[in-house]
């Protein structure tokens, strides 16, 4: 990284030692690998006959098409096609599959699927294995795993990590590890030996910026649609069956037009969630996450009114100033 950018970044911070900190973080998910316990994310099996039949009907995505060892990215939506929650759907086996989510949408997810499986034989439970999840961050993360894990995003296998049995998933940003609780640190203490560096949450957010996806309860709140937050490539399928939310998000498809769009904006100073962004004293919308990256400076993500255009330039709060960027699907 050049020192000019480095050194553009360090102005941002009132103490040297936390950019110092964040830059060599932020550097090892760029170029090498880092290592972040992700444990607190909620876990969900579905297991039985059909299983895959009913997570069909609740879900976005195409989970009755995986194989054992695919996963998938879906939504559970309202029946106004509103997102509730966004997860991870691992197929486990024929009758199995596990599902994670975020930390604060584990009880409404499960309450949601124990509620809707009623005279089903899908039975859905909090997951009863006590595991930990290591999420590896960077390029390197695959060489550390020995090459064992590559494919398609979510695609999924068990091996062995200083002989602990986990269940690795490829990610957009590396590998995720299921790891028995009880031998975490075994596998922790390995990757960390072989080079992973310990991060924090702050970085691996800075690289979900830079590479515009979104979180629900930040970007995404309770009236966004999937097109609005850009995930109608990554997590809808418009050619299965019926699941509750379809009606409005295949006629917005098909038939409308998204009144906004998921944005990155490129800031002129550090700008803080919540800010309003504005053009010509309108109101765009709001910034969902915001953070300084050694690579781009401030940054921030927000779904914002369509009249905020890709090269426009917007008010962000009352003293900063942002270019409007694309992000691709």
């Amino acid at each position: 990284m050049a020192i000019d950018t480095f050194f553009a970044f360090l102005g941002v911070y009132s103490d040297v030692d936390d950019a110092l900190a964040d830059y060599e973080a932020v550097k090892d998910l760029h170029v090498e690998a880092g290592l972040l316990d992700r444990s607190g994310r909620p876990r969900i099996t579905v297991t039985g006959g059909e299983a895959a039949e009913f997570l069909q009907g609740q879900v976005t995505n195409d989970v009755e098409a995986l194989e054992p060892g695919a996963g998938c990215y879906a939504l559970l939506l309202d029946r106004k096609g509103r997102i509730r929650a966004d997860m991870r759907v691992l197929r486990l086996a024929a009758d199995a599959f596990l599902i994670d989510t975020e930390p604060e949408l584990g009880e409404d997810v499960l309450g949601h699927l124990g509620t809707y499986n009623i005279g089903r034989d899908a039975a859905v439970t909090a997951d009863p294995e006590p595991r930990s999840l290591l999420s590896l961050l960077g390029p390197m993360a695959a060489k550390l795993l020995g090459g064992a894990i590559s494919g398609p995003e979510h695609a999924h296998r068990e091996l062995l990590v200083a002989g602990v049995g986990c269940r690795a998933a490829a990610t957009a940003a590396g590998a995720d590890l299921l790891v028995p609780a009880a031998g975490a640190d075994a596998v922790r203490d390995r990757l960390l030996a072989e080079g992973a560096q310990p991060v924090a949450e702050d970085a691996a957010e800075i690289t979900r910026v830079e590479a515009g996806r979104p979180r629900v309860g930040l970007e995404i709140g309770p009236r966004t649609m999937p097109a609005e937050a850009g995930l109608e490539e990554r997590a809808v399928s418009f050619t299965k069956g019926c699941y509750i939310g379809q009606e409005p998000v295949a006629r917005l498809h098909y038939k409308g037009r998204p009144n906004r769009h998921l944005r990155r904006l490129r800031a002129s100073a550090p700008v803080a969630a919540g800010d309003p962004v504005t053009a010509d004293e309108r109101e765009l919308g709001a910034v969902g996450t915001a953070v300084v990256s050694p690579a781009g400076g401030p940054l921030a993500l927000a779904i914002l009114r369509r009249e905020a255009e890709p090269g426009d330039e917007v008010a962000i709060g009352a003293d900063a100033t942002a270019t409007v960027e694309a992000i691709d699907a």
